[in-house]
């Protein structure tokens, strides 16, 4: 796909100035560049929707994981009122799953710590770039 910069070269044959021709080799590089931008827009924008109906169908598989540990606590408190008090029955699972909250917390809290939320190699990448481009001939 010749831009009209090139077409002109192209009509002019062999008598273009260096000017001429570098101005026409940039216009190709800009357009190709920006259609390779719209290209990768296309493309993320298809990624991004395909995840986000995988992150629907995990919220969903979340609320049924929820639902099914909630009726399993409910069974284990009903069982368990067969052989003592019902009050008890519950505090004992209730009991169960604050140790299993404070274990996941904590466990949590310890990954978390580790989290940087700033993309160090990105950054050292830019400054590298950034010193390039101030003295490219270093």
């Amino acid at each position: 796909m010749a831009t009209i910069q090139s077409r002109r070269v192209e009509e002019r044959g062999g008598d273009t100035s260096v000017g001429e021709l570098l101005s026409a080799v940039t216009s190709d590089v800009q357009t190709l560049f920006r259609q390779e931008v719209e290209l990768a827009k296309t493309e993320v924008k298809q990624e991004a929707t395909k995840a986000g109906k995988a992150a629907g169908m995990y919220g969903g598989a979340g609320f049924a994981g929820y639902m099914v540990l909630l009726f399993l606590s409910l069974a284990a408190v009903l069982g368990l009122a067969n052989v003592m008090d019902g009050g008890w029955a519950a505090l004992i699972v209730t009991a169960v799953w604050a140790v299993v909250a404070a274990v996941l917390y904590a466990r949590g809290r310890t990954r978390m710590r580790t989290v940087t939320p700033k993309p160090g190699q990105t950054v050292e990448t830019l400054k590298e770039n950034a010193q390039w481009a101030r003295h490219p001939t270093r």
